[in-house]
């Protein structure tokens, strides 16, 4: 068993991570050219999308090896990981999610992936040997890989990092080399679980065993989804995936060495609007709006006893209201963040939130997806290291992996390509040197291996002949 450490690491020697050595390039043109058209023959509001050689990859056509994937020319798509498969103490859980990947001193990359298990307390069994919570089934599991002689990658082994806590949905990197997981729930003994749960757990990307779970109550206990971390201010964004209760925090550490001691958490509010509804569309796109931060007083209520929630303590005190707020990603100087059910089509949106001093910023809507026929429910999101944007779907019907330009136009760039297959792209990142993109596919979020079963991919080709 180990225990988190490596944030002083982080502050004395400027540890990087996955996608993050780097600056993305400015991102702040994205979507200018997201004006959407009717359809000249059906009348359906369309974009413009990114062609061959314009940012985007061309069609989509069967991958390799008969993988069930859609992929564009010259791309190949290596299987890694599906659950059921052996690892170091068992079998891998199923319901993969979030997930990140970190630069090993071997020259190896390791994946810290999240495990969405949603099966009720009563047969909750944990899949770790030193759980968060005796009725907790879910967590997360670090996946070490390779690049062997052939040149494609090969698993070194598998094995559980986190465990006993519930519904993992996503999370977010850290500058200090770790991988922050989320629960997406705020169920406890009321539900029959043993913990209260709805917290972030820091998870170090170089722990060789299961780590002591952490709970950091002062982050929130809410329907927690992602985070991202700005490397300078040490702020960490939060999203939350609450209906359209959903709200966009920051947590202010006391000290970002030691996150255990606590710190400030805020809510996002636009200067002016209080209580500004976002959910329905009508926001002016690239126009950004003057915002400020707003105390959430008690960050770990009492829910079980009728205390408010953090969405309700925020919004009271003038915060903004979104839609489904999903995945969220540092980059550039900014947190981008997806609304999977804003907009007036209630489709998707994406933000970019940019901090201009200590306590305000601009909030700026990027993107919103006119029909589900563009974008169909954003989920988990990623900064590629060429500055583009991958949007993870969690639709119906084909899911699909959806790239974004800088410049707004908006391309497939993966898909299942099978209408029976919906099982949602999740965990979308880059390989340290930007070689492969990794995703998942979230399959059951069971912890029997009975229905889909999840797998994770590692995807390259000719990066360079577009935006990702």
């Amino acid at each position: 068993m180990t225990t988190p450490t490596g944030r002083r690491d982080f502050l004395r020697r400027g540890l990087t991570y996955a996608g993050g050595a780097v600056l993305a390039p400015s991102l702040i043109g994205l979507a200018a050219c997201n004006d959407a058209a009717p359809d000249p023959i059906t009348g359906v509001p369309t974009l413009r999308r990114a062609t061959r050689g314009a940012g985007g990859y061309g069609a989509l056509l069967p991958a390799n090896d008969g993988i069930p994937l859609l992929i564009p020319a010259g791309f190949t798509v290596m299987r890694l990981s599906r659950a059921g498969d052996d690892m170091r103490g068992g079998r891998v859980p199923n319901a993969f999610d979030g997930m990140a990947a970190f630069a090993m001193p071997n020259g190896n990359t390791r994946l810290v992936r999240n495990h969405e298990i949603r099966t009720g307390a009563a047969a909750s069994v944990p899949f770790g040997t030193n759980p968060y919570d005796v009725k907790g089934p879910a967590g997360c599991t670090t996946v070490e890989v390779r690049e062997n002689s052939s040149g494609t990658l090969e698993v070194v082994e598998q094995f559980v990092s986190i465990s006993g806590t519930h519904v993992n949905c996503a999370g977010g990197p850290t500058p200090w080399g770790s991988w922050m997981t989320c629960e997406e729930t705020t169920e406890g003994l009321n539900s029959g679980r043993m913990q209260k749960h709805g917290y972030v757990f820091d998870v170090p990307a170089s722990a060789n065993d299961e780590i002591v779970p952490v709970a950091l109550p002062d982050m929130g206990r809410m329907s927690h989804e992602a985070v991202a971390v700005d490397p300078i201010s040490g702020h960490i964004y939060e999203t939350e995936d609450a209906g359209n209760n959903s709200g966009f925090y920051r947590f202010v550490p006391v000290d970002r060495a030691n996150l255990s001691r606590g710190g400030k958490l805020q809510m996002l509010a636009v200067d002016d609007r209080p209580q500004f509804n976002t959910t329905r569309g009508g926001v002016p796109r690239l126009t950004p709006l003057a915002a400020h931060w707003v105390d959430v007083p008690d960050p770990d209520p009492d829910l079980e006893g009728g205390a408010p929630t953090c969405f309700t303590q925020g919004l009271n005190n003038g915060g903004t209201r979104f839609a489904r707020l999903e995945g969220a990603w540092w980059a550039d100087g900014s947190c981008f963040f997806n609304a999977t059910s804003g907009g007036s089509a209630g489709a998707g949106q994406v933000w970019q939130y940019r901090p201009m001093s200590a306590d305000h910023g601009q909030l700026i809507l990027v993107f919103e997806s006119p029909n589900r026929s563009v974008l169909d429910a954003p989920d988990n999101i990623c900064v590629s290291p060429r500055g583009g944007l991958v949007l993870c779907e969690d639709g119906g019907g084909d899911q699909f992996l959806r790239g974004l330009t800088r410049t707004g136009e908006i391309f497939d760039l993966v898909s299942t390509g099978d209408g029976n297959n919906d099982s949602e792209f999740a965990g979308a990142c880059f390989s340290p040197d930007g070689k492969y993109l990794f995703v998942n596919q979230q399959g059951s979020t069971s912890a029997s291996f009975t229905g889909a079963l999840a797998e994770t991919f590692a995807i390259t080709g000719p990066w360079a002949q577009g935006v990702l």
